[in-house]
C-alpha cells in the first residue's frame, strides 16, 4: 500500500498539513520559549496555583524527562511536565502546563468527551496495533475469502483509533481553551504574553487536527482496497 500511487495522492495532503503542523509547533515553541514571563513564574508554579483556583488539592505535579511530553494522567491523578515546561519561566512554558491543568479541570469537572476518550483507549490500543499487520495480511492473501475477511476486519479495528482521534480533538480544544481563560483571568499573562500563549497552542492543536486527518484518509482508503 505504500506504493500504491492512490495511497499517495490520498495521504499527501494531511502528510503536508503534519509537517506543517510540526514545523509551527517547533518555531511557536522555540520562539516563546525565550520570552520570559513578567511574572517570574515557572511552568509548574503556573500550573499549581491553577489547580488550586479550581480546588484540585488531589492532583500532583512530575517532571517527566523528555522534551514536549506533558501530559495528564486521569488515572492517577498526575500532572507530567517535562523538563522545559516544569522548570521553564516562559510564555511557552505557562501556555503548555496551563493547557495540561485544563485536562485536569475537564477530568474535576466530569467533561464527557475526556471521560469518553479514556473509555474507549483500550480498545483503541488494541486496534492501533492489530489493524494495519491484519490489513497487509489479508492484502497478501486478498484472492482467498478468508483474506478479504482479514482486510475488513483490519478496516473495523482501525475506526476505532480514527473515532479516538475525532473524540481527541473537542478535549484538546477545550482544555487549550480553559487554559487561555484561566492565564487571563487569573492574571498570570499580560495581554501581549497572551497573544504569545495562544500561538503557541494553536500550533499544537493544529497537530491533533493532521492526525485526525491523516487517520481519516488511511480508513478511506483501507475501506476502498478491501472493497475492490
Amino acid at each position: 500500500m505504500f506504493f500504491d500511487p492512490v495511497y499517495i495522492l490520498l495521504i499527501l495532503p494531511a502528510l503536508l498539513l503534519a509537517i506543517w503542523a510540526q514545523v509551527k509547533v517547533k518555531g511557536s515553541y522555540g520562539k516563546f520559549s525565550r520570552v520570559p514571563l513578567r511574572s517570574g513564574l515557572s511552568g509548574a508554579q503556573v500550573a499549581q496555583q491553577i489547580l488550586q483556583s479550581f480546588n484540585l488539592f488531589e492532583v500532583r505535579i512530575e517532571q517527566v524527562p523528555g522534551n514536549l511530553t506533558d501530559h495528564y494522567d486521569p488515572r492517577t491523578k498526575v500532572l507530567r511536565l517535562s523538563p522545559g515546561v516544569y522548570q521553564g519561566r516562559s510564555i511557552a512554558s505557562a501556555g503548555i502546563a496551563a493547557h495540561e491543568v485544563g485536562h485536569a479541570i475537564q477530568h474535576g469537572q466530569g467533561y464527557f468527551p475526556l471521560h469518553l476518550r479514556s473509555a474507549i483507549y483500550p480498545m483503541t490500543a488494541l486496534g492501533s496495533n492489530l489493524a494495519m499487520p491484519l490489513f497487509i495480511i489479508g492484502f497478501i492473501f486478498s484472492a482467498l475469502p478468508l483474506g478479504r475477511g482479514m482486510m475488513m476486519l483490519g478496516v473495523l479495528l482501525f475506526t476505532f483509533s480514527v473515532f479516538f482521534t475525532l473524540v481527541t480533538l473537542p478535549v484538546e480544544f477545550n482544555a487549550s481553551s480553559r487554559a487561555l481563560h484561566a492565564l487571563e483571568g487569573f492574571g498570570y499573562l499580560a495581554p501581549d504574553e497572551m497573544r504569545g500563549a495562544r500561538k503557541v497552542l494553536s500550533a499544537a492543536a493544529l497537530t491533533y487536527v493532521a492526525a485526525a486527518a491523516m487517520a481519516i484518509l488511511q480508513l478511506v482508503y483501507m475501506f476502498l482496497r478491501a472493497r475492490r
